[in-house]
């Protein structure tokens, strides 16, 4: 079990815990400050969004709040298996498919009506190499595109994909404003939910609501607890995540806030350089994965809003595996494992381990230090700014480090991040793995037709991943609503997404 007393030195020799203090002594008495509440529903964003153009857009910020913005031809549903959204869809052979759009989403919020020639710019602005828009790789089978008439639009593509219609989630945008270079990374003209209204300053992003011109104003506050004050006092009126438990527990029960959790599906796990010749020993991350008590950190340190993981998709996803069965604490096995490999007291297995300078990253590497340390493991912690360990990542310079793939929705991420041929700078695949079995399945499952067959060899691979541990799954991170309790109606997502705010509303009633 996770020393408490521990966990709570953890947390008092955390700079959050010393601000948190000052904040119940300044604010836990005095309650919420009394202002007019605007009509605008103030979101709180922990970074500014990069581009509001979808064709460049990477960040997850950029991309919640373009997708309220622009319309898309597919969406997912809550196993994300692939819907209409714009338009429905016919697969008229292996490479060849039919678009037909709907009627809702087709005015532009300039005016213009939305037809097949403004998907076909879109999509063909993309596939131009001289725009050098980051999505291009992932739309590269596309051969040609036709459109028969303004409704209907066809992709050609240079090889046969089943997961292809998964893939067109790209923004609409007018073909006229294309063609002229309009501006739309901060001018974005779409026919979302959503309109651009203006963004006056850094930090603050004003759009509308189509329906009933409701105001939405997305505000910056970098600092989670400053962002919590913010709302506690009445400066915003709902966030979601980026948010210390402490501090969530504590905004819980102020007045007139209300908060919720529910499951999500950004992936966490701990990733090795398997070319390093200790962690790249089969034995090593076994034994890491038996010293790991996972149930005890997300009770101590998520305050259970985490759950389990033991594959990048979740159970409830369409390729998602229920039956894997998972790695729970055993330490005596842990330390058998090091005792084959000849570790012990006097030569101990000495690891470096790679994270951010976030707080609550660094607080997770320690809780991780002790409980390998219990089974004869000596981690070193190495934290660094953002860029810098991601840097670090991305050129393979680590020998251990944990991270999170955030908003995973097609099985593609699997070629991406597991396969030989992925090895940088051809992909993700950053801890070198190479698994010949892994890589026929990989390519198998991409030809398959038929979607339970498909489904069926993706899940047979997590099942094989679990076995050779090129990452040791860590947790499923719930998503986490902080708002005023004037609000209703918001929904929170599995994948974090800003939907939400298409229907939320403030109920007057309440004030």
């Amino acid at each position: 079990m996770l020393n408490p007393s521990l966990f709570l030195n953890v947390l008092k020799n955390n700079k959050i815990f010393f601000f948190f203090l000052l904040i119940v002594i300044l604010l836990g008495n005095s309650g919420c400050s009394e202002r007019a509440q605007s009509q605008a529903i103030r979101f709180g964003l922990t970074t500014e969004p990069v581009t509001l153009d979808p064709r460049f857009a990477t960040d997850a910020v950029s991309d919640r709040i373009n997708r309220l913005i622009y319309a898309r031809l597919i969406d997912f549903d809550q196993r994300f298996q692939v819907i209409p959204k714009l338009a429905v869809w016919e697969k008229v052979s292996p490479i060849h498919y039919r678009f037909t759009l709907q009627e809702e989403y087709r005015v532009f919020h300039n005016g213009m009506k939305l037809t097949s020639a403004d998907v076909k710019a879109s999509y063909e602005s993309v596939l131009d190499q001289s725009n050098a828009s980051p999505h291009r790789s992932s739309l590269n089978m596309i051969e040609k595109i036709v459109t028969p008439n303004t409704n209907k639009i066809d992709f050609f593509l240079n090889k046969a994909d089943p997961l292809f219609p998964g893939r067109l989630t790209l923004g609409i945008m007018p073909a006229e404003l294309i063609e002229a270079n309009y501006p739309f990374n901060k001018k974005p003209i779409g026919s979302g939910p959503l309109k651009f209204n203006q963004w006056p300053q850094g930090g603050k992003l004003l759009l509308e609501r189509v329906s009933d011109q409701q105001s939405i104003q997305f505000i910056t506050v970098k600092d989670p607890t400053v962002r919590a004050l913010k709302l506690v006092r009445g400066e915003l009126d709902l966030f979601q995540g980026d948010i210390p438990q402490e501090m969530f527990a504590w905004v819980a029960e102020q007045v007139n806030v209300k908060t919720e959790t529910n499951k999500g599906n950004t992936f966490s796990y701990l990733g090795f350089n398997l070319e390093d010749p200790v962690v790249g020993q089969l034995q090593v991350r076994q034994a890491i994965a038996n010293a790991l008590n996972r149930d005890d950190i997300i009770k101590f340190v998520f305050k259970g809003a985490a759950r389990t993981a033991d594959a990048i998709f979740t159970p409830e996803h369409w390729v998602g595996n229920p039956d894997l069965q998972g790695y729970h604490q055993d330490q005596k096995k842990a330390k058998t494992l090091l005792t084959e490999l000849g570790y012990d007291k006097e030569n101990p297995l000495k690891i470096t381990y790679k994270t951010s300078n976030d707080p609550f990253r660094i607080r997770l590497a320690t809780v991780i230090q002790y409980q390998l340390k219990q089974v004869g493991i000596e981690l070193k912690i190495q934290s660094y700014d953002w860029g810098t360990f991601y840097g670090d990542i991305k050129a393979g310079n680590f020998q251990m480090y944990s991270l999170s793939w955030v908003g995973l929705k097609l099985p593609d991420i699997f070629r991406y991040i597991f396969h030989t041929d992925s090895i940088p700078p051809e992909g993700a695949n950053r801890g070198r793995f190479s698994n010949v079995h892994i890589d026929q399945l990989i390519s198998q499952a991409e030809l398959e037709t038929d979607q339970l067959q498909q489904a069926k060899r993706y899940k047979k691979m997590q099942a094989l991943l679990l076995e050779q541990l090129p990452y040791i799954p860590l947790w499923y991170e719930n998503s986490l609503l902080v708002q005023r309790d004037h609000l209703v109606n918001y929904q929170l997502s599995l994948d974090g997404n800003y939907d939400g705010l298409i229907r939320v509303r403030k109920n007057n009633e309440t004030h």
